[in-house]
């Protein structure tokens, strides 16, 4: 049942950056060969859209804020994504998994990954500097990348390496939460002290005149 890691790992990078799990699928299937991948995705017109779409995340993605607002829009995109490339994948390997248990699992596994992703990247996005940003969203690019096409050739190494990244983003969304909590707090502070009439002096709040 090698159809089966292809799936989960597919599913897991749908969650980071969907259009590009689409586009490599559909590119490796069509140019290199790949048995895997089903027809449906190697489609000329799959592939123009998913490669717009992918630069218009490259973009969003790198921009403080408006990462956060494309990741709220696509929380219900990545899933499905990651559920239709499941089904499709499982159509095209009869016998392997059923369509409906293969969604399940890709879709599943796309919205744990986007939870993780959208929870850090708000937590990246309290540093007062843009440049991490850019960071992240290239090392998630990359990511994806080398997971989908390690997937094609050895889809249950790439499984265990996803299984990993799952695992250690869980343990980061802990630390994502409190210090999102930490930065809506001092927002919240700054605010308060402004509407009361307070200004900072070396770093302690004091009363105006």
């Amino acid at each position: 049942m090698t159809i089966v890691p292809l799936i989960f790992t597919s599913g897991l990078a749908s969650g980071i950056n969907a259009y590009a799990v689409v586009l490599l699928l559909g590119l490796l299937g069509r140019f290199a060969g790949a048995e895997s991948v089903p027809a449906a995705l190697e489609r000329t017109d799959v592939l123009i859209a998913a490669g717009v779409l992918f630069l218009l995340e490259a973009v969003a993605d790198k921009i403080p804020y408006v990462d956060s607002l494309w990741d709220a829009v696509h929380t219900v995109i990545r899933p499905i994504a990651g559920a239709t490339v499941g089904a499709l994948l499982a159509s095209a390997d009869p016998g392997s998994l059923g369509e409906v248990a293969a969604g399940a699992m890709g879709g599943t596994t796309a919205l744990l990954s986007h939870l993780v992703k959208a929870s850090l990247r708000m937590a990246v996005n309290t540093s007062p500097e843009p440049a991490s940003n850019i960071v992240v969203s290239l090392a998630e690019d990359v990511s994806v990348a080398g997971l989908v096409t390690l997937a094609i050739f050895h889809p249950w190494a790439a499984a265990s390496v996803a299984a990993v990244l799952l695992a250690v983003g869980l343990l980061l969304v802990r630390f994502a939460i409190s210090r999102i909590r930490g930065f809506r707090d001092r927002r919240r502070e700054r605010r308060a002290a402004r509407a009361a009439g307070v200004r900072p002096a070396r770093g302690v709040p004091v009363p105006r005149p």
